[in-house]
């Protein structure tokens, strides 16, 4: 299931960066096919790998491994919808499933952090306060339809709960596990900030979302919330581990990335609130300088454990060994990419999909030529 997600993953952003650049797929479209396909099912399927691991407990129950695939049925209502296929009751087909799965979610995550063998991991509470972000978004879906008249207000606390609170947040909880694992150096500081953090994070996130709706003057400080936890974060793993360790190893290259790319969208949507950069320009941007690393990163890491679950084996180091490859070059197209995009120019496109290429490629040869990096391939 988890292999699936990561590929059908791949598959939307390829699709959606093939479509962009043969100017055939609205924005809308574009933005909602990435969100809502592939990085909201990946998200839930990453949560439910995760949380075991953080709350010490068992595997996760069929339905909640299973639960991804719904949500996946549900984003492609809103895709079709907004590619002009179906109507307004699309949309609110795809709350009524999704918002059910989504507070299921809550409840299973709360039920397994009460019954942590002593204290769960404070990631746990990252994830909680990203699904209750993405609850409040759904939920405003059919505000929106609802109350016409303060749609646009609506529209900028969904774009922004979704995408700095559900996406955000998961994000910035998981790199704190993630890296410290491909680096096999333990972040021994890590639950302290991760604990101290959150409520900055979260202020940060809401003060961002309201500012976007009423007025940009609130934008700011939570702006500067975030900017401050990201910092935090990044300055950490550079006294920890070194800028040469960090982006010696493909996978940790991209996850830095990932971090860079997040504070350059609160930079750009900053510029955005001033008038300065345009609002598709800032979004389709974010795409680039923050999902796809993080996408790719993770994946990079954690495609190989999904193929090869149990005990770490020399089919599942090989795999690695492929999808690392070509790490930080990916990372560098991907910023400069989504740079270019944040201004307008459309060849951040071109450098966005020879990114993207450069680790299909690696899928590739993952999954079809096993052991090609053991012979040389």
């Amino acid at each position: 299931m988890l292999t699936y997600l990561g590929c059908s993953a791949l598959a939307v952003f390829t699709s959606t960066v093939v479509l962009l650049l043969l100017d055939t797929l609205p924005f809308l479209a574009a933005t909602h096919f990435i969100l809502a396909v592939a990085i909201l099912p990946l998200i839930f399927g990453a949560i439910a790998h995760f949380v075991p691991v953080l709350t010490r407990s068992g595997k996760p129950h069929r339905a909640v491994l299973l639960a991804p695939l719904l949500l996946q049925v549900s984003g492609l209502l809103v895709f079709l919808h907004f590619y002009g296929r179906l109507g307004p009751g699309a949309l609110l087909a795809a709350v009524v499933t999704s918002l059910p799965v989504c507070l299921g979610f809550v409840g299973w995550l709360i039920a397994r952090a009460r019954h942590t063998l002593g204290k769960p991991h404070p990631g746990w509470r990252w994830y909680l306060a990203a699904l209750l972000c993405l609850t409040i978004g759904l939920a405003l879906v059919p505000a929106m339809q609802f109350w016409p008249e303060a749609r646009q207000e609506l529209r900028g606390l969904h774009l922004h709960l979704n995408l700095l609170g559900f996406v955000g947040l998961t994000a910035i909880g998981t790199l704190q596990v993630l890296l410290p694992t491909i680096l096999s150096g333990p972040d021994i500081d890590a639950a302290v900030r991760l604990r101290r953090d959150l409520p900055l994070a979260v202020a940060g996130v809401l003060l961002v979302s309201l500012g976007a709706a009423f007025g940009w003057p609130l934008s700011l400080p939570g702006a500067g919330l975030l900017i401050f936890a990201v910092c935090r974060l990044g300055l950490a793993w550079l006294r920890r581990y070194g800028l040469r360790v960090l982006i010696g190893d493909g996978a940790s290259a991209s996850l830095l990335a990932a971090l860079f790319g997040f504070l350059l969208i609160l930079v750009f949507g900053t510029a955005h609130a001033f008038g300065v950069m345009g609002g598709h320009d800032t979004v389709l941007a974010c795409m680039a300088v923050f999902l796809l690393p993080l996408v790719t990163g993770a994946l990079s890491q954690l495609m190989p454990v999904w193929r090869h679950p149990g005990r770490r084996t020399e089919a599942r180091d090989q795999m690695r060994a492929v999808l690392v490859q070509g790490g930080a070059i990916r990372a560098l197209l991907f910023i400069s990419g989504g740079s270019l995009l944040a201004i307008g120019l459309s060849a951040g496109y071109w450098l966005t999909a020879a990114g993207l290429l450069m680790f299909l490629y690696g899928i590739v040869r993952a999954f079809c030529f096993p052991g090609a990096e053991q012979n040389g391939i």
